[in-house]
């Protein structure tokens, strides 16, 4: 399934007021200076931009207040009411635009046009096929009751939990379950809502009902971790925390001292946090910019501030550390038999079966060099597995359970999947196969603790225990957790979030919930829009490096943010002490402003610019 298109990007309340304001200045300084009009008539477009514009910000900015939430954009609101009361409806609108200007920067950064239940509605089928006196009819799915015969058709989403009547095919259960293979049904196989059917029709009975399902259990955990969703405390805010204060005690001792009303407003205009409203914005832009240009979609801006302190990275097994395809580990040979006639023999049947793990078998064979025989009397009837004939003879792949009966000396289970292999009725070897790990996630997770400061690694998984652990110890996690249903994943990354900052990477339906709970979600492949609109930020391509390059991405983002805010809010502080002591008019004051604004931009434009190396592994 992959990322519908999602519509334009619709112009937000801050970029018309932006636009607006802009344009009445623009006008203002053609009346004033070009046409000479009166003082009067040159302040008309300043106060229309102050009312359409100007009282809606500082309407928003007094709820804030009365929230007691102190940010970055508090001191712009007294500046624009400050200026505002002593005559100056040019600083005013100036004001009005560096403010509105920087919302409007970060909205565009972060417009979405989708939300996650909408997705998680949309993926849901509206009907069912019911089975009825002979006769296929479709019903909505809360008309499904249990024990109805459902017809779930080639390539259509099951609508409910239920048991396989008729028909044998597979079902791919990935996003859902953790479970990283397609699995095979036949009649006795559990199905569940949400799995996506293979090639062939399949006849269902209903277990559950619709909204008591698998799926609509994970719209329901996803539903109650939106509403519980952290609140980040923003780069911005956490400087203008103290930084607002500040400025109005020395913009308040001023006008006190000197006894001049407009030593205060001169003050808060140098003081205006203008490079916490455009500097961080502009590198934001530019870090979004450059994760896309690294095929890594930022959604949420408060990734590249948060991900370089995450100190726990939890993991998803299938699809992010692993490929999320199986592949042949071991050939166990029977005495007389070696591995690669074994090998041929096997692919050489397996080329003419859809069973989920043929293409590995084949697959196999073709990395180590081995042709395929022709093959021919191909059958794969219920219970008697794959069978033909290979250079004259017999060949047949089945399951253990299959031969049971036979009391055949078999080597002991272990984790993963397997298959067995006969040469004319006699036991030839078994198969074993697993979700191979990604070459360098070992490397990964080894470079994570010394490189990163994350002290933390988990490894969650819906997959069953022996597979979760064995890829945990392949490439070095020792937390693990598996078996686990999307209610649980979630309750473990907020028991974890509790602790520490957390980075959450999943790429599965049933990840979509976690993914929401972690301070910061990730994820892995763009598979579907459940999980990528869950996600603060998805990387598109496969590759595990591209998680470290957004940690360092990130990480240079809020550096050059930091350089360009402090800096600019140095040079505003030397600004203020010069117009606390008379020496700087409220008008000089807001082209000050301009000044180190653009400095601070400039600087922070840098960002999408790289000069260094992204991964560090």
């Amino acid at each position: 399934m992959t990322v519908a298109a999602k519509p334009g990007f619709a112009p937000s309340k801050e970029t018309c007021i932006a636009g607006f304001t802009l344009v009445a200045i623009a006008l203002h300084v053609v009346l004033r200076y070009a046409l000479h009009f009166p003082p009067l008539h040159c302040n008309v477009p300043l106060f229309t931009a102050l009312v359409v514009g100007g009282i809606p910000l500082v309407w928003e900015l007094l709820k804030k207040l009365a929230k007691r939430q102190f940010g970055s954009d508090l001191l712009a609101g007294i500046s624009i009411i400050t200026a505002i009361l002593l005559g100056e409806f040019l600083v005013a609108a100036i004001v009005v635009l560096m403010l509105s200007g920087g919302e409007a920067l970060e909205e565009f950064a972060t417009a979405r046009a989708s939300s996650v239940l909408d997705a998680l509605a949309r993926r849901v089928p509206s009907i069912a096929h019911r089975r009825q006196q002979g006769h296929l009819e479709e019903v909505k799915l809360e008309d499904i009751r249990i024990g109805d015969e459902l017809t779930v058709l080639p390539h259509e989403i099951c609508p409910v939990d239920g048991t396989v009547l008729e028909g044998h095919g597979v079902m791919d259960e990935a996003y859902l379950t953790g479970e990283p293979y397609e699995i095979s049904k036949t009649p006795g196989s559990m199905v569940i809502s949400g799995a996506i059917n293979g090639e062939t029709l399949l006849t269902i009975r209903a277990e559950k009902l619709a909204k008591d399902s698998r799926y609509a259990r994970i719209m329901k955990v996803m539903q109650e971790t939106e509403q519980q969703r952290p609140q980040l405390r923003r780069l911005g805010d956490q400087l203008g925390a103290w930084y607002t204060p500040l400025a109005l005690g020395i913009a308040a001792g001023a006008a006190l001292l000197s006894g001049n009303s407009e030593r205060f407003l001169s003050v808060v205009v140098i003081a205006t946090p203008c490079p916490l409203l455009l500097a961080i914005p502009t590198a934001i832009i530019g870090a979004i910019s450059l994760a896309a240009r690294r095929a890594i979609i930022i959604k949420n801006p408060a990734v590249l501030e948060q991900i370089e302190n995450c100190q726990t990275l939890i993991f998803d097994k299938t699809g992010t550390l692993t490929y999320g395809r199986p592949v042949v580990t071991k050939i166990l040979c029977a005495d007389g038999f070696s591995h690669d006639q074994v090998l041929q023999l096997a692919a050489s049947l397996e080329l003419y079966s859809k069973h989920p793990l043929a293409s590995a078998i084949v697959a196999e064979a073709k990395h180590c060099g081995i042709p395929t025989l022709p093959a021919d009397h191909i059958s794969e009837r219920p219970g008697e597995g794959l069978i033909g004939a290979i250079a004259g003879h017999k060949v047949r792949i089945t399951g253990r359970s299959k031969v049971a009966a036979l009391n055949i000396a078999l080597p002991a289970l272990e984790s993963g999947l397997e298959c067995l292999v006969f040469l004319e009725d006699q036991y030839a070897a078994t198969i074993r196969f697993h979700d191979a790990p990604r070459e360098e996630s070992a490397s990964f997770i080894g470079h994570l603790q010394p490189k990163h400061g994350l002290g933390r690694v988990m490894l969650v998984s819906g997959d069953r225990e022996s597979e979760v652990k064995y890829l945990a110890e392949s490439v070095g996690i020792t937390e693990v957790h598996a078996g686990k249903s999307p209610e649980e994943k979630v309750a473990i990354v907020k028991e974890a979030t509790e602790q520490s900052r957390t980075l959450f990477v999943g790429d599965g339906i049933n990840d979509a919930p976690a993914l929401m709970a972690a301070t910061v979600g990730v994820a892995f492949g763009s598979h579907n829009d459940i999980t990528t609109d869950a996600a603060d930020a998805v990387v598109l391509e496969t590759a595990i490096g591209k998680i470290d390059e957004l940690i360092h991405i990130g990480r240079r983002m809020r550096r050059i943010a930091l350089q360009s805010a402090l800096g600019g809010m140095t040079a505003s502080m030397i600004g203020m002490i010069a117009a606390a002591l008379g020496y700087l008019p409220p008008i000089w004051g807001a082209i000050g402003q301009e000044v180190i604004d653009l400095l601070a931009v400039l600087n922070a434009v840098r960002v999408a610019l790289p000069a260094e190396e992204l991964q560090d592994y």
